[in-house]
């Protein structure tokens, strides 16, 4: 794997001290990863929402992130290990909100039939933070999220500039109709990610602050309760929310609790 900058370092770690897990022997095997090299790229638009300005160019050191989200059969492994509350009991998953698609049946979490190869949702921030720790990984920021989504050429969407079809995305579904993770390579980044549009949002590392996107400034504090950034677009919504620079405006998304469209993946 590529070397992890300081930054990066101590996030992992400090996600690492707030979990109440990280042994080793309770992490599951490794899951794919994409390597991203280090390099600057353009990040957000001038041309979209307000809060995707200013477009500026940001920097970052060589990392990995996950070719597809957590799906439900890996977060029950997680859960198996952890359950749905933390030592501080804070909320990892909202077990008992109906849209949970991982229940606990013969003393054991497991994903419910069908659903396995599915995006787990109702996954808190905290429950998304504590499962990377767990995973010996940490969640991407916002900056390493869009870059991994788009590359360095300042393409609309991961594929590029061509408008979202259903080859290429999960979008403009009904309510709770995600897909097997994986389901549209035609959708692939630059980089070979998958999922970066559509199915499920997915959260990032970075509270919800105006641009331009700075590791330094604050917004990494792994345990600030402000709303955190969540990207992609889900299957619920409309092609607009697809675009590689969309930062989840106008989603609710209280990051003390999961939600039937936010999943999430790991960076490291």
């Amino acid at each position: 794997m590529p070397r992890m900058h300081s930054r990066a370092r101590a996030l992992c770690a400090a996600l690492l001290l707030a979990s109440p897990l990280g042994s080793p022997a309770a992490q599951p095997p490794p899951s794919p990863m994409i390597e991203i090299p280090a390099g600057a790229f353009r990040m957000g638009s001038d041309t979209g929402p307000d809060d995707e300005r200013p477009a500026h160019q940001v920097h970052l050191a060589a990392y990995a992130i996950d070719r597809l989200p957590v799906t439900n059969a890996e977060f029950a492994a997680f859960l198996n290990a952890a359950g749905p509350r933390n030592a501080r009991g804070e909320r990892l998953y909202d077990d008992d909100d109906d849209d949970a698609r991982i229940h606990r049946t013969g003393g054991r979490w497991r994903a419910d039939s069908g659903f396995e190869a599915h995006p787990a949702v109702e996954v808190s921030f905290r429950g998304a933070a504590e499962y990377c720790a767990w995973a010996g990984k940490r969640l991407p920021t916002e900056a390493e999220w869009e870059k991994a989504a788009r590359g360095a050429d300042g393409r609309r969407y991961p594929w590029g500039n061509q408008a979202p079809d259903a080859t290429r995305a999960r979008y403009g579904a009904a309510f709770n109709a995600t897909v097997p993770a994986g389901s549209h390579p035609a959708g692939a980044s630059p980089h070979g990610v998958l999922d970066m549009a559509g199915n499920v949002w997915q959260w990032t590392s970075s509270l919800y602050r105006a641009y331009p996107w700075r590791a330094d400034d604050g917004r990494e504090d792994v345990r600030s309760p402000e709303a955190r950034v969540t990207r992609g677009g889900a299957h619920d919504w409309p092609a607009g929310a697809l675009t590689a620079t969309h930062r989840g405006r106008g989603l609710s998304r209280a990051p003390a609790a999961g939600h039937h469209n936010i999943g999430f993946r790991c960076a490291r």
